[in-house]
């Protein structure tokens, strides 16, 4: 499944500015504060899922607690993990399924000074990215972000949403 959208390079210092000034941005999507609500693929008690909103892939998804949680490990009872690391699981199946990626990257980033609430990325790597562009870099800012239509993005959360 091929898609050819335009890239963009976000301001890179503004972004992690308000990551270390704001409030943090998934506490206030829980709340409600959410810039694009048709982004949202599943949402249940305890967690958030939704395409990121700048996706450096087609299908770009993460997944997060609702509840605010700094350490992708030490915050978490075992259960708990794995609980959330099922719906890691089903999500990264559902985008994989969806846009036919030949292969699914799992990450977890993030800073105890700005961004800090715990949050996995679900990132596919369409078939066909030379080798120099996969791993890491796939996930890196360095290619800029892709431009996808808010109706597209709409359109796919809804389609992963389903597989889910």
């Amino acid at each position: 499944m091929e898609h050819h959208f335009g890239r963009y390079h976000p301001d890179m210092e503004a972004m992690h500015h308000g990551f270390q000034t704001q409030p943090c941005f998934i506490c206030r999507m829980v709340e409600g504060d959410v810039w694009f609500p048709e982004n949202i693929v599943y949402e249940d008690d305890r967690v958030l899922v939704f395409l990121d909103g700048y996706p450096r892939a087609y299908g770009y998804t993460l997944v997060a607690p609702k509840e605010h949680r700094e350490q992708v490990i030490g915050d978490f009872t075992v259960d708990e993990y794995l609980d959330l690391q099922r719906l890691v699981y089903r999500v990264s199946e559902a985008v994989r399924e969806e846009v036919g990626a030949e292969r699914m990257y799992l990450y977890t980033f993030g800073s105890n000074q700005g961004n800090a609430h715990v949050h996995w990325h679900v990132v596919p790597l369409p078939p066909s990215v030379p080798y120099e562009e996969q791993q890491g870099a796939w996930a890196s800012w360095s290619m800029g972000v892709l431009e996808i239509p808010q109706q597209e993005m709409a359109s796919l959360a809804a389609r992963i949403g389903w597989r889910i």
